[in-house]
């Protein structure tokens, strides 16, 4: 460990709480830059917003949000009008601070007017959401799901899921909400950090029972109660795809301003933590992402007032312990270095020959690769010139046996790129944002300046004799200056990507009106990219003349 950081060179850096460190030049880090910001509550629920604007259907998994304070007006119209255009509904609302975490400040409440929501949003901003009534009860008892995402690159996407997570559970029987029983959290809310305060809470040996328990044990069970697992797995690949496609363009737009293209630095990965709700119809319902999930295979037991020790959790060391090694497993570092010296040796000898078992997709048949030399450096980095490595075939002396060899099948599943072709369509925003750090000029920023815009608009264009250049100007300060209002990110002055989005959606409307949303945005799109391929052919002619 290396509280203080580490400016030595590293195979793979794993940081605790976030990337932080500017002394990262290689390797490999745990950690995405802006993954902690971009999944808050606020910034979460804009991303998810954006894509139900383009795609109601396929974004419904997610509950109606609104952000406050900002629409707390729109909240309390929004509600009103549902009232009255069906006065048999009864909606409940959960208020979740925009900052908290392990269930902190989280509250239920029946009606915008709630004192507690006016009083406390304007010092803490938070998301408030419609809260879902019906869930899927076992026991009695209502629970969610953490599942553990893998995601091991953003360029190309690749996204793993956890063949298994764990089901966390109340600790007192569900009842629908009530006046009565609104702040009866170890009945509604479903967190670990609460519930174990509960006298009610079980700690189990047994992944079946308890408090806590596997996900593949509740699988079990409804696949005996006839229930359709395959189709729910199916869902929840669905919905995990989708939420990752919404976060990938903040993502990559912190990516670039800590990491710019051309510079040395380090590529990043990073395990992330899905909670999910099933309601009754076992539809999967996204409540949360965690960028930190919890590592933790113990929990504290109190011996006596006061005194306690760590004990062991089984349910949590069966899911999280195969999480991380098989995260390092596909992470491995020396699977490149061992590439580069086949190549090596092919390319001397003048051969070439089939894959190796390691670069066999463990997936295969659903078995796991045959033994290969893996070597795991964490902390350090052995260097090896070429003239020291051991010849093709050949162990090193003090070779230890292969590691590989004894671990299980992996428990991390890919399902992007794999399943690719049936979520591409929904990349338009990840478009947008390509053309958004086009512009952006200046290496290591996030904003879009008002020269940078007009250059997007010239370049692209996009005005005319009925949008002019000033009237882009008006755009450029009217979306700017509303976005800046709502407290996002001051550090620096100019356009965010969510404003750049916004600009980019309307200058679609304008120009297609005829067409739902996405189209219009896909067509602009295309529009821009033509133009600005275009434009790039003629300065490489240029330059050759």
């Amino acid at each position: 460990q290396f509280p203080f950081g580490r400016r030595l060179p590293c195979d793979i850096y794993w940081h605790g709480v976030s990337f932080h460190d500017s002394n990262i030049f290689s390797g490999q880090v745990n950690k995405f830059p802006g993954m902690t910001e971009t999944v808050r509550k606020i910034t979460l629920s804009r991303a998810m917003r954006t894509m139900r604007d383009l795609f109601p259907l396929e974004y419904n998994f997610y509950p109606r949000s609104w952000i406050l304070p900002e629409e707390l007006p729109l909240f309390v119209a929004e509600v009103r009008t549902m009232k009255d255009s069906n006065p048999s509904w009864k909606p409940t609302f959960i208020v979740k601070p925009d900052g908290g975490c392990q269930g902190d400040g989280i509250y239920l409440i029946k009606d915008p007017s709630d004192i507690r929501l006016t009083g406390s949003i304007q010092s803490r901003p938070a998301v408030v959401q419609e809260y879902i009534c019906k869930p899927l009860l076992v026991d009695k008892l209502k629970f969610d799901i953490r599942l553990y995402v893998l995601l091991k690159s953003l360029e190309p996407l690749e996204i793993y899921i956890a063949k298994d997570g764990l089901s966390r559970f109340c600790t007192e029987p569900y009842q629908e909400p009530t006046l009565k029983n609104l702040h009866q959290v170890f009945m509604h809310l479903t967190n670990y950090s609460l519930n174990i305060h509960s006298g009610n809470f079980i700690h189990s040996a047994s992944a079946n029972t308890g408090s806590k328990r596997t996900f593949s044990s509740i699988l079990c069970r409804l696949s005996s109660r006839g229930a359709d697992v395959k189709k729910l797995w199916s869902d929840i690949i669905s919905l995990v795809i989708k939420t990752i496609i919404a976060l990938t363009p903040e993502l990559k737009v912190y990516y670039q301003s800590d990491i710019p293209a051309g510079k040395p630095g380090p590529t990043c990965f990073q395990i992330l933590g899905f909670d999910i709700l099933l309601m009754k119809d076992l539809k999967p319902v996204l409540l949360e992402v965690n960028a930190n999930p919890s590592m933790r295979i113990e929990h504290e037991q109190e011996l006596s007032p006061g005194v306690f020790e760590n004990v062991p959790s089984p349910v949590d060391e069966k899911v999280k312990v195969a999480v991380i090694r098989d995260t390092l497993r596909l992470m491995d570092p020396q699977k490149k270095k061992r590439k580069d010296t086949q190549l090596r040796c092919q390319g001397q000898d003048g051969l070439s020959s089939g894959p190796s078992q390691a670069e066999v997709s463990p997936w295969q048949d659903g078995l796991s690769s045959g033994p290969s030399q893996l070597t795991l450096c964490v902390l350090c980095r052995r260097c090896q010139s070429p003239e020291q490595a051991p010849g093709a075939g050949e162990e090193p002396p003090d070779a230890a046996p292969s590691p590989e060899a004894a671990l299980p099948s992996l428990c991390l599943k890919q399902v992007f790129p794999k399943y690719a072709r049936h979520f591409s369509y929904l990349r338009l925003v990840d478009r947008v944002a390509a053309l958004f750090i086009r512009f952006l000029g200046v290496k290591g920023t996030t904003k879009l300046g008002p020269t940078g815009f007009r250059t997007f608009i010239r370049n692209c264009k996009l005005s005319n004799s009925n949008f002019s250049m000033a009237a882009v100007d008006i755009l450029y300060i009217d979306i700017t200056r509303r976005w800046n209002s709502m407290g996002i990110d001051h550090k620096e002055s100019g356009m965010c990507l969510q404003a750049f989005v916004e600009a980019f959606f309307c200058l679609a409307q304008k120009k297609y009106k005829a067409l739902p949303l996405h189209k219009q945005v896909l067509s602009l799109l295309e529009l821009c990219e033509c133009r600005l391929a275009a434009l790039h052919g003629k300065r490489l002619v240029w330059g050759c003349g």
